[in-house]
């Protein structure tokens, strides 16, 4: 049977590509081993449910433990009830429970209970009858809300001082969120107060990203099944974009073998890697798509938006820059500092952030484009400043972080230039006070620095030359624009305001400053 790349769901060995699902979790064995209760958790689509199906099997196989993955998803219906939220959980867990033990292992028919102690009641009836220790590890948990989370969490902690006889012998919970978050989802209000419904000493265990020699093992499967060679450069590209997030490194990975280059005896080469993340981005399959919807919650917001801007955090609590951490949106880079988590979700959150602007924006003939269908940058300069001019008020209203509205209506309007057939890519950090966009078209390439001029701030143009002379710098370019949105108070109507000037920057680089 061929095996394929996996982007949807867990792995399975007879018909996917994977590695090792435990192999990220050395220390789960001994964990279980000592009676605990933990908490696993790490970012969406990074092979948690893959992995721990396979423990439960492994530790079933061994003839040692009752070991089962159930899920508590089903209960998300039923935030503010917690007796039909148990009915459907228990419901599901029966289900899982036939699939995945042989009979003598599966739980007796669940006991009566009242609504709020049905599943410590159930949990209690299986450990009791079960032939082998009780091992339950509890899927999708962070799902869960309010009265429900509460009550759920809260008959764990009651039930765990009678492990093992009267209560699974091991217990963990699996979820993005780690378990000093659980109070906050659960409808806690003082982020400082560290009380818990599940207030047990929890170990936590996360699972990693792919290391660059286990993208290459992967992608080696393909290989050893097909014949079809990834380039050394092409696995470390790969690797260099994802980071090794496990869904992207399978999505790029499935976009080069089954539609780039579906033929096996053609190697991988890095271009098809480039081509696979171009596709990747635009498609917004529903991995990228989960994350758009995160970005308006507040603690979400208040780093990622002056993230964008190149501003510092300022004083945000350190549980919000580990929950971003958590969610797989942001990483600690090897220097220290806070950043986006990957270069894909580099390019993926600004243009998240511009649909809304992108969806408002007027029919623009493409007057960019010469008869022969190559961008000529003077007229996209021209018809940009029209565009600016006409429609820059209005549509700074619809951008959903004011701060960097400006940012996304022009990358808005500069996606509808690469919609007919180039790429824009970004660069931003903490602290630059600045964002980089390069712009490519067939054999033109347009470097632009993006600059605000805030209140109570000198003119940020001498800072803005520097700036985007090391970035034609690195792009190897003599000229480039330097956008400088004037964000002051009491200012004249965009229309009139928004003008353009020659400069040099200090290694004498053209520099087209436009004010607006």
């Amino acid at each position: 049977m061929p095996k394929w790349f996996n982007t949807a769901g867990p792995c399975k060995a007879d018909i996917h590509y994977m590695l090792s699902p435990l192999a990220r979790l050395p220390q789960v064995h001994r964990t279980i081993a000592q009676q605990g209760y933990f908490v696993i958790h790490a970012p969406r689509q990074t092979g948690k449910t893959t992995a721990m199906l396979a423990l439960a099997q492994q530790l079933t196989a061994s003839g040692q433990y009752t070991a089962v993955m159930v899920s508590a998803e089903v209960g998300a219906a039923f935030p503010h009830d917690p007796g039909a939220a148990e009915a459907a959980i228990l419901d599901a867990w029966t289900n899982a429970a036939k699939f995945r033990l042989p009979p003598d292992l599966q739980p007796p028919p669940w006991p009566p209970a009242a609504a709020g102690q049905r599943l410590g009641q159930a949990l209690s009836e299986w450990a009791q009858h079960s032939p082998r220790p009780l091992i339950v590890f509890i899927d999708e948990i962070d799902s869960l809300r309010d009265e429900t989370l509460i009550a759920v969490l809260r008959q764990l902690r009651s039930g765990y001082p009678n492990r093992p006889q009267g209560f699974p012998h091991a217990l963990a919970l699996i979820g993005v969120r780690d378990v000093r978050d659980y109070k906050v989802a659960s409808g806690g209000s003082n982020r400082l107060n560290t009380a818990s419904p599940f207030n047990i000493k929890v170990e936590s265990l996360t699972l990693r990203n792919f290391t660059q020699a286990e993208v290459a093992e992967l992608y080696g499967q393909h290989t050893a099944e097909t014949g079809q060679v990834f380039a050394a450069e092409a696995i470390q590209r790969a690797f260099e974009l994802t980071q090794g997030q496990p869904w992207l490194v399978n999505a790029l990975a499935r976009q080069m073998v089954e539609v780039l280059v579906p033929e096996p005896q053609q190697a991988i080469a890095p271009e098809q890697v480039e081509q696979a993340k171009e596709i990747l981005i635009q498609r917004q399959d529903t991995h990228l798509d989960s994350l758009a919807s995160i970005l308006l919650e507040d603690r979400v917001r208040a780093i990622i938006e002056p993230m964008l801007a190149g501003r510092e955090l300022g004083d945000i609590p350190s549980d919000d820059v580990q929950f971003l951490i958590d969610l797989g949106l942001c990483r600690i880079s090897p220097q220290g500092g806070l950043e986006i988590a990957n270069s894909i979700y580099q390019e993926v959150l600004p243009r998240v952030l511009s649909r809304t602007a992108q969806a408002s924006l007027p029919q623009i003939p493409p007057s960019w484009l010469t008869p022969a269908g190559t961008l000529d940058p003077q007229q996209l300069l021209q018809a940009f400043l029209s565009f600016w001019r006409q429609h820059g008020e209005p549509l700074l209203k619809s951008a959903p972080y004011h701060e960097i509205a400006p940012h996304l209506v022009l990358m808005a309007f500069l996606h509808r230039v690469v919609n007919g057939g180039g790429t824009l890519e970004r660069e931003y950090a903490i602290g630059t006070d600045r964002m980089d966009l390069c712009l490519r078209y067939g054999d033109v390439t347009l470097g632009m620095e993006l600059k605000v001029w805030r209140e109570g701030r000198p003119d940020p143009l001498k800072a803005g030359l520097r700036q985007l002379d090391r970035y034609l710098a690195g792009l190897g370019l003599d000229t480039g624009w330097l956008v400088i949105f004037d964000r002051r108070e009491g200012l004249p109507p965009i229309a009139e305001r928004t003008m353009t000037e020659q400069a040099l920057t200090p290694g004498d680089r053209q520099a087209i400053v436009i004010r607006g």
